[in-house]
């Protein structure tokens, strides 16, 4: 007997047949979309070319030639020794030969970029520093200068290595604007520009591969990438996607002076301030606080009482805009005209973007508590070189050495202060060795370091620093607080004392 199926489980049947083929369906439509989008966003992540933007931001790129004379060679210096018979020999030979003691001339090549359509150009101070002659060159293209056209130097900055030159040109120029350097993300699409190894106008693409980079100077923000860049770029733009200047191209790290992918432009939120103050005065004016500081450890929060670690301890105060408010050494500055300071880097790049003859308030922990001031800030540049001075008082006769917490100590004598670059009334114990064992071979402490402090008090005498280091120990206190001198120049310690 054959089964016989009724109209109604036919009808399940196909009902159910026809879900799974439109369940189907839906999920191809899904997957589908989705590769739409994955195909979208790659596309706006990283653009089919880079002509378009190219082509709008290179005639604003400009090649660098300079021009320096230099004195000619006064002997066959490199050839033979000073002295050898054949000195003479070669003498005649450079001298035959165009050389000796006429000068020369060299040359040398650098990128920059144009800012305003009157002329101003921006580049690196190492491109310029030092000529005699400065040349433009612009983009080929229409409605540039043909010929290479004079610059002048309106103004250079040394502390973050730029320059502003002019131009005077025939027709109005086509300029770059600046962008936000702050806005620049880790990832980011970038693009500089330049004249590598004097081969030309040339481009090269890669990412923002870091940011807040520190190189050496006191006001540095670089914007790391692996765009190339190499010798020639210097003073060139890093461009962002939007064709706005993000960066000057300023060094590289290298083993062999080629690109390896590690390349360093300082962030145009620096430079638009260097720039801006360079068009007004020729010159820079940042704000002077006028105190010497350190970073705050965690050995040092701790002996001082703070709660961590952030903010910067001043170490001295010489004449000028701080001492004139009340600030004083052992101070911690915990904000700064309304912005928390992080640390000692985060401090002095707030001050110098501060103007001059600002009154700020500066919050202090001072004494357990914290303190407000009004402080009005000078000219850092009038104060390079203020070295101004240290307090006095009369040293306590104090012979002998003593052993103490890892170091060897004696009385600062009057017959040591030029070695130890101290003034007349400096008081203090002379480091005389330090146990390589101890901490305080760690903390860095080395003998010729002179502590003038301990516990926030004097010393004059080996006896001064016992009785701080007891006072210390029953006062349920780690370790102690150190003002060390080296070389004149004051820091604080935090000397533990197990």
């Amino acid at each position: 007997m054959h089964p016989i199926t009724s109209p109604k489980a036919l009808s399940r049947e196909h009902a159910h047949n026809g879900a799974q083929s439109g369940w189907r369906l839906f999920w191809i439509a899904v997957l589908g979309t989705a590769l739409l989008v994955m195909q979208s966003l790659s596309a706006a992540a990283r653009p089919e070319s880079l002509a378009p933007l190219a082509e709008k931001v290179s005639p604003a790129v400009v090649n660098i030639t300079t021009s320096t004379v230099v004195e000619g060679r006064t002997g066959p210096q490199g050839i033979v020794p000073e002295g050898s018979p054949f000195e003479d020999f070669f003498r005649e030979f450079q001298d035959r030969n165009g050389g000796g003691d006429r000068p020369r001339r060299s040359s040398a090549l650098g990128s920059g970029f144009v800012i305003s359509e009157d002329g101003y150009i921006v580049t690196n101070n190492h491109v310029i520093d030092g000529a005699d002659e400065i040349e433009i060159e612009f983009f080929p293209g229409d409605g540039q200068p043909a010929d290479l056209l004079p610059a002048t130097v309106v103004g250079t900055d040394p502390n973050t290595d730029i320059a502003l030159l002019k131009v005077d040109a025939p027709m109005p120029l086509k300029f770059v604007k600046f962008g936000n350097s702050d806005t620049a993300r880790v990832g980011d699409w970038v693009v500089a520009m330049g004249n590598p190894l004097g081969q030309g106008f040339s481009l090269s693409a890669g990412i923002v591969s870091a940011r807040n980079r520190a190189l050496s100077g006191s006001y540095d923000d670089y914007i790391q990438t692996d765009a190339a860049i190499n010798r020639g770029n210097s003073g060139g733009p890093l461009f962002n996607m939007d064709g706005e200047v993000v960066g000057v191209n300023t060094a590289i790290l290298s083993p062999n002076g080629g690109s390896i992918g590690i390349g360093f432009s300082m962030a145009s939120n620096v430079v638009t301030k260097v720039v801006g103050q360079l068009k007004e005065f020729g010159e820079t004016r940042r704000g002077w606080l006028g105190v010497r500081i350190q970073d705050v450890t965690d050995d040092l929060a701790e002996a001082i009482g703070l709660a961590n670690d952030e903010g910067v301890l001043i170490t001295d105060v010489p004449e000028g805009p701080a001492k004139e408010a009340g600030l004083l050494a052992r101070d911690v500055i915990t904000s700064f005209d309304g912005f928390e300071v992080k640390d000692t880097r985060d401090l002095v790049r707030r001050v110098g973007d501060t103007e001059v003859g600002k009154t700020v308030r500066v919050v202090v922990f001072r004494d357990g508590k914290t303190e407000t001031l009004r402080v009005t800030l000078g000219r850092r540049e009038d104060a390079v070189g203020n070295n101004a001075g240290a307090e006095s008082g009369e040293a306590i006769p104090d012979e002998g050495e003593k052993e103490l917490l890892g170091l060897t100590v004696g009385v600062v004598r009057d017959d040591m202060r030029e070695d130890l670059n101290l003034d007349a009334g400096t008081t203090g114990l002379v480091i005389l060795s330090v146990d390589e064992t101890s901490g305080a071979w760690e903390k860095g402490l080395r003998a010729g370091d002179v502590i003038t402090e301990a516990g926030q008090n004097k010393l004059s005498s080996i006896a001064d620093l016992e009785a701080q280091i007891a006072a210390a120990e029953e006062g349920g206190r780690k370790s102690i607080f150190l003002m060390v001198r080296r070389g004149g120049e004051p820091r604080f310690v935090a000397l533990n004392l197990e």
